[in-house]
């Protein structure tokens, strides 16, 4: 009995050519599947802000990648007041990276008139509440506005600057954030500037 070598041949080439397309059909919607829904890529986009209604001493809220940030209008007399806490601050120089570089400064952030953070306590994820109030009762006498987290009671200034002695080990987390105009806020896209 003699085989045939070229039939051999061709229906080895066949099956390996029908093989690879039924891979393919496998391993394609497979691959696919890795890469991030459009639902996903719209929770990560970055978030416009209308700031131009933002009064001094007001606060508001955005949802960005499913967290709220906070944006506060800070007076001049909140600006000089943060000037005094320096010796109560645990990172007065924002010397740990809880900011773009842009943001090293004394009041964290591009326009000293504005704060714009993650409102989330670097302790254990709770969200601290906005306390502008000058000298409540229930946080003493030496406070200047800023940010409770009841949770533990940590306590953050205007600038999202931690206290000495309580349990957040680090200041507020600043997102990359742009001005787009005098009015308009783009947190999550800082230009190319980080």
């Amino acid at each position: 009995m003699s085989v045939d070598l070229k039939k051999r041949r061709f229906l080895t080439a066949a099956t390996s050519v029908v093989g690879a397309v039924g891979a393919g059909f496998v391993v394609v919607p497979f691959l696919k599947s890795w890469n991030p829904s459009e639902k996903a890529k719209a929770a990560g986009a970055p978030v416009e802000a209308d700031i131009g209604k933002l009064e001094p001493g007001q606060m508001m809220r955005v949802k960005w990648r499913g967290k709220p940030v906070w944006v506060v209008h800070r007076t001049e007399k909140n600006l000089a007041d943060m000037e005094g806490l320096v010796g109560s601050l645990a990172d007065p120089n924002s010397d740990q990276p809880q900011q773009p570089e842009y943001c090293k400064n004394a009041h964290r952030s591009r326009k000293p008139g504005y704060l714009v953070a993650v409102g989330i306590c670097t302790h254990l994820g709770c969200s601290p509440t906005y306390r502008p109030e000058v000298a409540p009762h229930d946080l003493g006498a030496d406070w200047v506005g800023g940010f409770f987290c009841p949770c533990h009671g940590s306590r953050f200034d205007l600038a999202g600057r931690v206290y000495s002695g309580v349990p957040a080990p680090t200041n507020l987390v600043i997102p990359p954030y742009q001005f787009l105009t005098d009015t308009q806020l783009l947190v999550g896209d800082d230009g190319g500037a980080a």
